[in-house]
């Protein structure tokens, strides 16, 4: 079952935009709005060195989340494991599955910015590999085994809740991520629609079935809902325009990754795809027809009070009409 009504933070806060701090605690305000109302599922991301202070800690502030919330799936979206221990990744991990009750599903990135490499002292060149390797010693310590990695004794407790270990999607942009997917992964999330068939026809060559979560793009477009239009898009014109061309600046030099195209002026974000402001009736048709609302509240700074009026919306206006039960339903762990 897919994820129709997911809500995502990434905490950027850049000079022109709300505090920093403010955007910390509507965040986790939202998160506990979303979980009441039935929302499936919330994203936290990782990018470090970051002007704006995007989120550089997506596992501490996922445990706030859980401490939080009750229902939501958490979607660690995604965590850049080369830059990470994996047997602290794993033992960090663990202990946020057991703080949430077996909620979180975690996609692992091989990352994309030079810069990030170059501030932890990691080669760039060797990230793909060091994602495998880290999912791979995520996965024996999640066991429960003793085992050596590295010429090190590793034994890592207490065990996640989940078993035989937290659902691991891999992210990635090229042929290359999807067939390591279908070896290492539960499932796989590409930037690019043309690599699910390259995923799936890899599962098919390994005799693999269906995978535990089903393939979904990234980058749905960032949902807000109004009813005035016109007057939304002028509040969020300025912090998308932040939000998609930061984007743009980290993918510009970087091979092999999907390029967004820059825009110019704040009002290009109306055609620039990435972003939508929708009236009720728009909203409830997207969720109807299998598209789903996929919230990004506090884009690039956004004034809390903003942001609390679109979502104020879909609580009186989308969500009546939705036909589903507040606090949703999560009996299937592992929906994408």
């Amino acid at each position: 079952m897919a994820d129709l009504l997911t809500i995502s933070y990434d905490l950027r806060a850049p000079d022109f935009g709300a505090p920093q701090a403010e955007i910390y605690r509507a965040a986790l305000d939202q998160a506990a709005w979303a979980d009441r109302l039935g929302f499936d599922a919330v994203q936290v991301m990782e990018h470090h060195g970051s002007d704006d202070g995007y989120l550089p800690a997506p596992l501490v502030f996922a445990a706030a989340v859980a401490a939080r919330t009750t229902r939501l799936r958490i979607w660690v979206s995604a965590l850049v494991l080369p830059l990470h221990d994996p047997v602290m990744a794993a033992e960090e991990l663990a202990v946020l599955d057991l703080v949430s009750g077996g909620r979180v599903t975690l996609v692992v990135a091989a990352g994309y910015r030079l810069a990030e490499f170059d501030m932890f002292g990691v080669d760039f060149s060797s990230r793909a590999a060091l994602a495998d390797e880290g999912i791979e010693v995520m996965t024996r310590a999640w066991a429960g085994e003793s085992f050596s990695y590295r010429g090190r004794s590793v034994h890592v407790t207490p065990r996640p809740l989940q078993r035989p270990r937290i659902p691991i999607v891999l992210g990635g942009g090229s042929p290359g991520s999807a067939r390591r997917a279908a070896r290492l992964a539960d499932g796989y999330r590409p930037s690019r629609p043309e690599l699910v068939e390259v995923y799936l026809e890899e599962l098919r060559r390994l005799g693999k079935g269906a995978p535990l979560v089903p393939p979904s793009l990234a980058g749905h477009p960032t949902a807000f809902v109004s009813r005035d239009v016109d007057a939304t898009w002028r509040a969020i014109e300025a912090h998308a325009l932040h939000d998609t061309n930061s984007y743009v600046e980290w993918t510009r030099s970087q091979p092999g990754v999907y390029r967004q195209r820059a825009l110019a002026r704040p009002e290009d974000v109306r055609t620039g795809g990435g972003h939508l402001v929708l009236t009720p009736d728009e909203a409830v048709e997207r969720v109807r027809s299998g598209r789903g609302l996929h919230l990004k509240p506090l884009l690039g700074g956004l004034d809390p009070d903003v942001s609390w009026s679109s979502l104020r919306v879909i609580e009186e206006d989308v969500l009546p009409r939705l036909d589903r039960p507040p606090g949703g339903d999560q009996d299937d762990a592992t929906r994408s």
